[in-house]
């Protein structure tokens, strides 16, 4: 060893040789032709490096600042990223593995409101905890989930959480458990939100709401407000979500004496044309109820906007509910009577849990929270027990 060191700082076993006046000349003159239209394209690590007149390693611990670099190279290096125009990308930095660790949210469709709640909670916490978050929409098809999560894996991604209602089907729960045992055994984590659990046997972190809970605190404020005859706009009938709040339903009927018909309860997915269009077939068919459990708020303003265009009034003739409690539900008029979700904490709970248990080594604390719901009385219910 000679006790020199190269232009990272560190010991070299030959001398390191700075470059010379011509070589730094000449890798401005290559700084000027790229500015003045000479270069065609985008200037590479590999343009920045040798403008600087150092190795690409240095540039990307310039970059990454992940390892030690002497002072005089570090502005050698960032003077050319500035002579050169060159824009490193942060997510193909993070996605390698490189600098910020990700969390990805992964959403069938990010124009859903609720979700779009709870995607901002996931991002206030991965920033929180100096995390880059991705947000991903699958489309609903289960092959580019499969793909997010296989690129998640190879990139060890912090927590790759899946969000939404499912179908609650055995080739489900193995695609689950697969995917699953795959991103444990790479060091990353699943997360699923606003689903049930697979098993203990899952390395799965869950973080749910009550969906029963909430629906029976509606359907018992509708109940002791006298009603009797109550239409249940649900979603899909195998939806674990509107399994959940059926559930619900149905258990404050029977525990009011009231039997369940199940002339009452329509399927179809959780939109507002579906609210609007299935309302207005009921209405037209003759209304046989005197109140409306919409299975979410956008369901409800489908809803309301059919008992409107159909002459009638909510909620002197038709009382209306709904349920995620999004800020639609307080524009509405009369205001919406709803339950509340706490979305954004769902999507906070998501990733402190899994990167809490990531921190500490992955330690067995709990990895299954279910976030408590509760009923927001508006004004879009009428109290027909006491004819006002």
């Amino acid at each position: 060893m000679n006790g020199q060191t190269d232009p990272d700082g560190r010991r070299a076993t030959e001398p390191a040789q700075e470059p010379g006046p011509a070589a730094r000349g000449s890798g401005r003159r290559r700084g000027r032709r790229a500015e003045e239209g000479g270069r065609t394209g985008r200037s590479t690590i590999r343009d920045v490096a040798a403008q600087a007149g150092v190795s690409v390693a240095t540039v990307s611990r310039v970059l990454a600042e992940n390892y030690p670099v002497a002072p005089a190279t570090r502005q050698r290096v960032l003077r050319a990223i500035r002579d050169l125009d060159y824009v490193a990308n942060a997510h193909a930095r993070a996605l390698a593995g490189v600098g910020t660790e990700t969390v990805a949210f992964v959403v069938e469709d990010v124009r859903g409101p609720s979700f779009a709640h709870a995607a901002h909670g996931v991002e206030q916490e991965t920033a929180r905890r100096g995390r880059l978050c991705l947000v991903c929409a699958t489309g609903g098809d289960p092959r580019r989930e499969l793909a997010v999560v296989k690129l998640m894996r190879e990139q060890r991604a912090g927590a790759v959480i899946l969000v939404g209602g499912i179908e609650d089907s055995p080739t489900y729960r193995a695609r689950m458990a697969e995917f699953a045992q795959s991103l444990e055994s790479a060091g990353s984590r699943l997360v699923l939100c606003g689903r049930p659990p697979l098993g203990e046997d899952v390395p799965a972190t869950v973080v749910e709401y009550d969906n029963e809970g909430g629906a029976y605190g509606l359907s018992s404020h509708l109940l002791s407000a006298g009603h009797r005859r109550i239409l249940f706009l649900g979603g899909l009938a195998t939806h674990t979500t509107t399994a959940g709040r059926l559930a619900g339903h149905n258990r404050a009927l029977a525990d009011h004496g009231v039997e369940a018909d199940p002339a009452l309860v329509e399927n179809g997915d959780f939109t507002r044309a579906y609210g609007y269009r299935r309302t207005r077939e009921r209405i037209a068919a003759g209304v046989d109820f005197t109140a409306v459990f919409a299975g979410t708020d956008m369901v409800a303003a489908g809803a309301l906007e059919a008992i409107t265009e159909a002459g009638l009034r909510v909620p002197d003739d038709i009382s209306l509910v709904g349920f995620d409690d999004i800020p639609l539900a307080s524009d509405l008029t009369p205001k919406l009577t709803t339950v509340h979700v706490p979305y954004e904490e769902l999507g906070r709970a998501a990733v402190r849990l899994a990167l809490d248990r990531r921190e500490r080594g992955g330690d067995r604390t709990e990895q299954h929270l279910v976030l408590g719901t509760h009923v927001v009385v508006r004004q879009s219910v009428r109290n027909v027990r006491r004819g006002g």
